[in-house]
């Protein structure tokens, strides 16, 4: 005697219009609301509210003619999570209340979540259509290889046919982000991640893990992925020295990062090399490093030191510089010689200048021993051109001091 079918089977596709409260079918996704291109459909469907909404098509009840209708209209199941599907990705969707809940407490609207992991791959999970004459192309049957899980899709020509909609560009190059034990990862569409891992040994081998114990935890950021030889649907692990933008958050691993400049010569005793240090860090690395601060202040504070390494140049632009420090060498770590104080050094040379001329104009008339009169033809001549030379100094002593610099 035939099983009597229960739960969701036991629904007819064309019993109603709408599964039950809580029923969850699987779907194609069909159109995404991402904008307000498609004006009936943002009108029609709550404008801006439906920034996010999707249009599908059951798979259990496929429609030959798909129309966007009310009965093919999806939401976000969740307000603080948008991951939007793919043209042609498979969706869960669920029956769940709407905003009429206080008058009817059976009406319901449809919720979509999470796209059907079908390829095993994080840049899209699309499949063809074939009840609308979507099937693989022929030119991408050997693309699939069947094991015994099923079809497993491996572009190798870097050639793609199947429709994700009016904007995606597929990037055949993209890779998954390589798991291993513990790990807890969100990885984007083109090669953004967040690992929340840990040190770990492993049979495959991962750049911070040589130092520390397992469990250590460590968090990766990564926003594009470097380029590998091998084929790319090879999962790949983070390279601090090659990804194009990361931040890592260690504990106790060692991070072999290549730094740009490493010249310590200013320090006595320098700090331990970059690529050597164990323990707690937080590194930054990309092509460029942006801090604005647009209302206060960027405070740099260090229990040892702050170093600013640079290839080229050390460059400072501000209206006004200020250095607090009991200590300041200049030049050299080893530096002895003191800076002149300018205010002082030029007041007692503008006295001496001034007694000097006074002397010089004594000396530029002849002398010579009383009677009889013998005149010194010596001093007048070099005792004028020490006194020009005098008033000269004097007449512009304060040029001699900086516009810009002051010490204390």
């Amino acid at each position: 005697m035939p099983k009597t079918p229960t739960g969701l089977n036991s629904l007819s596709p064309t019993q109603s219009p709408k599964f039950p409260l809580g029923g969850v079918f699987s779907a194609r996704v069909r159109y995404a609301l991402t904008d307000d291109t498609k004006s009936s459909l943002f009108n029609e469907f709550g404008e801006w509210a439906a920034i996010g909404c999707i249009f599908f098509d059951k798979i259990n009840n496929p429609n030959p003619n798909p129309e966007y209708t009310s009965n093919s209209f999806a939401r976000p199941l969740f307000p603080n999570n948008s991951n939007i599907p793919l043209k042609n990705e498979i969706v869960y969707v669920i029956g769940m209340p709407n905003n009429n809940v206080q008058s009817d407490v059976n009406d319901i609207s449809y919720y979509y979540f999470q796209s059907v992991n079908i390829w095993g791959s994080t840049h899209h999970n699309a499949i063809p259509d074939p009840v609308n004459g979507e099937s693989i192309p022929e030119s991408q049957q050997q693309d699939y290889i069947q094991t015994e899980a099923g079809s497993v899709r491996r572009v190798a020509d870097g050639g793609t046919e199947i429709d994700l909609g009016e904007n995606f560009q597929e990037k055949l190059s993209i890779r998954n982000l390589q798991p291993f034990d513990g790990d807890l990862i969100y990885q984007g569409r083109w090669g953004q991640s967040f690992r929340f891992g840990s040190t770990i040994n492993s049979t495959l081998p991962n750049p911070w893990s040589n130092s520390g114990e397992d469990g250590d935890p460590i968090t990766i950021i990564k926003n594009g992925q470097h380029e590998e030889e091998s084929d790319p649907w090879i999962p790949q692990v983070e390279d601090i020295n090659t990804d194009k933008s990361s931040i890592y958050l260690t504990s106790t691993q060692q991070i072999p990062i290549n730094v740009a400049s490493k010249s310590y010569k200013s320090y006595s005793s320098p700090p331990e090399s970059t690529n050597a240090f164990v323990g707690e860090q937080i590194i930054l690395n990309s092509g460029r490093l942006l801090f604005n601060s647009k209302s206060d202040s960027i405070l740099l504070s260090s229990a040892t030191s702050i170093n600013l390494n640079s290839i080229n140049s050390i460059n400072l632009d501000s209206p006004k510089t200020v250095i607090q420090s009991p200590d300041i060498l200049l030049g050299d770590k080893n530096a002895t010689e003191p800076v002149i104080l300018g205010n002082k050094f030029l007041g007692d040379l503008s006295s001496l200048l001034t007694s000097l001329i006074s002397l010089c104009s004594a000396l530029g008339t002849p002398i010579g021993t009383p009677i009889p009169f013998v005149p010194n033809a010596s001093i007048p001549a070099p005792a004028t051109q020490t006194l020009v030379k005098a008033q000269n100094m004097l007449n512009k002593i304060q040029q001699y001091k900086s516009k810009v610099s002051k010490s204390k």
